[in-house]
């Protein structure tokens, strides 16, 4: 593992606002960069009561202008929702604006339910652009022909760097097939992450971008001083996607002592299903746990993610999970 990064939905807790969610993320930004995250991301979702992200290009340069050397970005952008010149706008005046400290992740799904991806949208196209749509945006960075009839100003000449993002084996081959680096969702979709990694790298093509494979994995964290203290913050997140999964989704529920007590027993499993690429306990315990994930799956990098009520325990469990990734970075070499 090179760099550890940090993803953050700008969550909204039971008996807070949007407002307060994004004060929250850029006061999470700050504290990222403290405890040495390389890169910080955001990503676009829609109509959910309890994510305050949607518009994720905004955010970004509300967090690019509240840190100063770590890298902000998308993870990501859902690009079918979207005209691809107009995110080579947005991101090539993010990169105006800040320089090289923007990344670009895109996303095939909505982000959302389908009405709202048709409201997104305005109509459905039935045939799959996604693959000519990347292609179209990095041009639109690069150094545009003289006789180019269409540019995104600002936008050209940024070389925005763009990343493939993905919970199925789609992305893992697109990112190959284009030489760029790839970023796999394990921290709620964890079940094909061997395989897609796997493709990603047996079949990356060295490109102008890349000359080898860089891979991130993404892995849910709830870091605190106890084992018993973590347990009690997770149960938010649970509480949560048990929510998400029966179809009643809203804020991020406070915390609560027995949540299995709440969670009928299937929607349970499913939900430690989807949250099992994940590290929960004490600094040793998350250790341990973060420890296992890099030695199994040998990431260039390890994103984590996590939402918890209260934002100074969020805070906190970062710093923690922070000094873990630090001691579990691979060593520099001076090749």
């Amino acid at each position: 593992m090179q760099h550890y990064s940090l993803l953050d939905l700008s969550p909204v807790p039971e008996g807070k606002t949007a407002a307060d969610a994004l004060a929250n993320t850029v006061s999470l930004a700050r504290a990222a960069e403290t405890s040495g995250y390389h890169r910080f991301w955001l990503a676009e979702h829609h109509n959910m009561a309890g994510i305050a992200s949607a518009a994720t290009a905004v955010m970004i340069g509300q967090v690019a202008a509240a840190t100063q050397t770590m890298r902000i970005g998308a993870g990501g952008i859902m690009l079918p929702n979207h005209a691809p010149l107009v995110i080579a706008e947005q991101f090539g005046t993010l990169a105006t604006l800040f320089g090289d400290r923007i990344d670009l992740g895109l996303g095939r799904a909505p982000g959302t339910d389908m009405a709202t991806a048709r409201a997104l949208r305005r109509h459905m196209a039935p045939e799959d652009s996604f693959p000519q749509d990347v292609l179209e945006l990095i041009g639109y960075f690069g150094d545009m022909p003289a006789d180019a009839k269409v540019r995104a100003i600002p936008g050209e000449g940024t070389h925005v760097p763009v990343w493939i993002l993905g919970s199925s084996l789609y992305g893992a081959q697109l990112a190959a097939h284009l030489g760029l680096p790839y970023a796999f969702a394990s921290h709620f979709a964890p079940t094909m992450l061997e395989q897609a990694l796997s493709i990603y790298r047996t079949t990356f093509k060295p490109s102008r971008f890349l000359s080898e494979p860089y891979a991130i994995v993404a892995a849910g964290v709830c870091a605190a001083e106890t084992d018993e203290a973590a347990q009690f913050l997770k149960s938010s997140i649970t509480l949560s996607f048990a929510r998400l999964f029966s179809g009643t989704p809203g804020k991020l529920p406070v915390p609560v002592d027995e949540v299995q007590a709440l969670v009928p027993a299937p929607v349970l499993e499913q939900v430690r299903q989807a949250l099992s690429c994940s590290a929960t306990g004490s600094p040793s315990t998350v250790k341990t746990q973060l420890s296992a994930i890099i030695d199994k799956y040998q990431p260039d990098e390890l994103m984590v993610t996590g939402m918890i009520h209260d934002h100074a325990a969020r805070v906190r469990s970062f710093e923690i999970a922070g000094k873990v990734l630090a001691s579990l970075r691979a060593p520099k070499t001076d090749s």
